[in-house]
């Protein structure tokens, strides 16, 4: 459920001021080795902590749900007829080696090079550098991806990606192929951070949405209310929903990691708070005056200003409280972004 953004909070309501260099450029040298603010929502200061230290945050009983989606090699580099290069970023698979990309450069009708005896070109063309692009001379495109594509760091990562990006820009958890970007709150976790949270009594499920250009497309409008969330696919499997369920009604806690599996979480929800299972499209778009019907708390990143995660995230931990947190996370040097440090909000 949706209410009205309250009065007053408009685009500009969501920036902060953040020193370049404390956007994340590389990955920590260990995945739960991350710094981890602990934001409580009753007031109390913030906390300072390692990752690694979660796990005294939570109790036994709690359900922590993980999004297993899985990151595909999807940047594909392309030389265009006259030798000229361009790159072709596969968004959504629309039908057999028909995709949509974000490819800025090639027209309609363009053909491009991929590999030999591979060729793509431009069906249709959309706003925003989005394309309709069909693959020839392969079954099926994806069985190229291992060998020819390259991982989608985000743009605000100024570096061409390496070897060790293929591993860290995946969580460990991360089964389900389909994603474009990595749900980067689950980037912390390790198999043994993991082991000991079921040590502690802590449940763990999954489910799955695919990170697409949704969770980053920009707010244009400074009236945040005429944002539309570009859809993304999610799987809700019944096991983790009857699991979920069984907690909500015992008074356990429900803990999402990632506002990419809050969403899926709030798009599944039934009036009455049963998370339903099976499988869809979220598009829905959670702001300030969102009614929380699942979560009762979130692992999270820190986002970019003016995003529709920052706005995620201060609906659930409100709005001054975010603002606050996030000025001390820049007077304590966090790091910021796909590859920064981690707050638990609870």
């Amino acid at each position: 459920m949706t209410a009205t953004v309250p009065a007053g909070y408009q685009l500009t309501d969501f920036d902060y001021d953040l020193p370049s260099e404390l956007i994340a450029q590389t990955p920590a040298p260990e995945r739960d080795g991350s710094r981890l603010m602990v934001l409580d929502r009753g007031g109390r200061p913030p906390g300072h902590r390692r990752f690694s230290d979660l796990g005294e945050y939570c109790r036994s009983g709690d359900v922590l749900v993980l999004n297993d989606t899985r990151v595909v090699p999807c940047r594909i580099p392309v030389t265009k007829a006259r030798g000229g290069k361009a790159e072709i970023f596969l968004l959504e698979e629309q039908g057999p080696n028909l995709w949509h990309a974000l490819s800025r450069g090639l027209d309609r009708g363009r053909r491009v090079t991929v590999a030999s005896g591979v060729e793509a070109s431009v069906v249709e063309g959309f706003g925003d550098g989005i394309k309709l692009i069909r693959f020839e001379g392969v079954g099926d495109i994806r069985s190229l991806l291992e060998e020819i594509g390259r991982v989608p760091l985000p743009p605000y990562i100024r570096r061409e990606p390496s070897l060790q990006d293929r591993e860290r820009y995946q969580t460990v958890f991360g089964s389900q192929v389909g994603a474009v970007a990595a749900p980067t709150a689950g980037l912390h976790f390790t198999d043994r951070l993991l082991r000991e949270l079921r040590e502690r009594g802590v449940e763990t499920v999954t489910l799955t949405l695919h990170v697409g250009l949704g969770t980053f497309q920009p707010v244009r409008s400074e009236s945040i209310e005429q944002h539309r969330m570009h859809p993304e696919r999610y799987v809700v499997p019944s096991g983790a929903a009857d699991r979920i369920n069984r907690a909500k009604a015992d008074g356990r806690r429900i803990i999402a990691v990632g506002t990419t599996t809050v969403r899926a979480l709030e798009t599944a929800v039934l009036p009455e708070g049963t998370v339903r299972p099976g499988s869809g499209v979220s598009d829905i778009f959670i702001r300030p005056g969102h009614v929380f019907r699942v979560i009762d708390g979130m692992v999270t990143n820190f986002h970019l200003p003016k995003s529709t995660l920052l706005m995620l995230v201060a609906a659930f931990a409100g709005h001054d409280r975010i603002r606050d947190a996030y000025r001390t996370a820049v007077q304590e040097r966090y790091r910021f972004y796909s590859y920064g440090d981690a707050m638990c909000i609870l």
